[in-house]
């Protein structure tokens, strides 16, 4: 049953929309939003159908793969292109966007429009829409929360036989995994096992090379071992944060994991990868951003009841976070529609627009959604998102944030699954590695 609230901003929606469509309103235009070749993506093309009958603007899409989603789009944006009039980028853009002139800053249109931000889940303003970080300077409106957590076989875990097993052998029961190291035990009880005659293994984890895999997959882990990005008292310094002890203990942790947990051929995996693995039913475990549960339940094989989802466990000094996803929704500086996709940004806005957003698979960011009374038993996995999205962190959003991505891609990929050197060896590197970046910009 809809709450008393929510049937209160239909009315105001419609209020809003009499009155944006009367002689004020911007003339007839197409609109090409841009953005990552997902799901999320097929639902907003199905929510934005509603924009187009209320406004009159067409809407056209420019959707690619995540793999290329960053060069393709990046490249888009740094020579001024025209393609885009919206573009839902990575959270990871927004300082180079915001620096180097490519997204519209939305303060008059927030401050004219009664968007406020204080409505939306504080972490994905501070992720999504700010820059620099932690101030009052916005560029873009949250637009997809996302989150990396995990998925599990819950009707694996459901069984009598494997219950006795694993209480016997840890002394506890079978159940979701409060901290890592019960992970670890998880995953090792079901690597090689049999399971209704097929072979099955413990984890699916992020370990690919060429975009950003490891790295929101390593990340996910160290926080939770006590990694900082830098001293909280002194910006951009490094040493003894990034390389601390607990920094080295969860890359030493994750390559474990990697070595005795993971299904053959998990050297460069990420989100597709780990979605087949889980599908297909080689795992128990999956790690992966929260835009899959939706798929994860509706799945004839593995959806409904023989799926569980769970928040990222604890590390071993009982801190937990998570490695933030999601995006913003930005208006391209070189487009000259402006008008327009700042239309198209009010209308997104709306709280019946958000809510229905969430009811096509969509992951709003938008506070009187995810607070209404009824969200945490809408879904399965709708209790986790609020839990893992409370305990966000995300990797730099500085403008030089490629080059610092593509050091870390290569130090943990060589360490993890190439197996070179030494946790501290490349975590040692890495704060030279991010050290040099900084130097070469005057930050340093």
């Amino acid at each position: 049953m809809k709450s008393a609230f929510l049937k209160s901003t239909v009315a105001a929606g419609i209020l809003a929309w009499a009155s944006l469509s009367g002689a004020a309103a911007v003339k007839a235009e197409e609109l090409t939003l841009c953005w990552a070749a997902w799901d999320p993506a097929n639902a907003l093309v199905e929510l934005s159908k509603d924009f187009e009958a209320k406004s009159g603007h067409k809407m056209k899409f420019e959707f690619v793969p995540w793999p290329n989603f960053a060069d393709r789009m990046l490249n888009e944006l740094n020579s001024g292109g025209k393609l885009c009039d919206l573009m839902i980028g990575d959270s990871q853009w927004i300082g180079g966007a915001a620096e180097n002139g490519q997204y519209v800053k939305l303060n008059d249109f927030f401050d004219k429009e009664g968007i406020k931000m204080e409505n939306f889940i504080p972490a994905t303003v501070v992720g999504y829409a700010e820059w620099p970080k932690n101030s009052p300077d916005y560029w873009a409106l949250p637009a997809f929360g996302d989150v990396v957590g995990w998925t599990y076989r819950k009707d694996w875990f459901a069984r009598p036989e494997l219950q006795d097993e694993f209480k016997k052998k840890y002394g506890r029961d079978l159940a979701v995994p409060k901290t890592f190291a019960e992970l670890k035990d998880i995953a090792e009880f079901f690597q090689g096992r049999n399971i209704d005659g097929k072979t099955v293994y413990g984890a699916a984890i992020y370990t690919e090379r060429g975009s950003e895999g490891i790295t929101m997959g390593a990340m996910d882990v160290l926080y939770s071992f006590g990694f900082e990005y830098q001293n909280p008292d002194k910006p951009y310094d490094m040493e003894g944060f990034v390389n601390s002890p607990q920094a080295i203990a969860g890359l030493e942790y994750y390559k474990t994991l990697y070595d005795c947990c993971t299904p053959p051929g998990s050297s460069d995996t990420y989100m597709s990868e780990n979605i087949d693995a889980y599908k297909s039913g080689q795992v128990a475990l999956q790690m992966n951003f929260a835009f899959i549960w939706p798929g994860i339940n509706a799945d004839p094989n593995v959806g409904g009841d023989k799926s569980g989802y769970f928040p990222n466990p604890a590390g071993p000094d009982g801190k937990q976070f998570a490695q933030l996803g999601g995006q913003g929704i930005s208006v391209v500086a070189a487009s000259a529609k402006q008008d327009a996709a700042l239309e198209y940004i009010k209308w997104f806005a709306q709280p019946e627009i958000q809510q229905k957003w969430w009811s096509l698979g969509g992951y709003s960011a938008l506070r009187s959604v995810v607070e209404d009374p009824g969200f945490a038993t809408s879904q399965p996995y709708a209790q986790t998102f609020l839990d893992s999205m409370a305990i966000v962190k995300d990797f730099w959003a500085e403008p030089s944030y490629a080059s610092l991505l593509q050091a870390t891609q290569k130090r943990f990929h060589d360490y993890v699954v190439a197996g070179q050197g030494t946790a501290k060896e490349a975590l040692d590197g890495l704060v030279k590695d991010w050290t040099e970046v900084f130097e070469d910009e005057g930050k340093i």
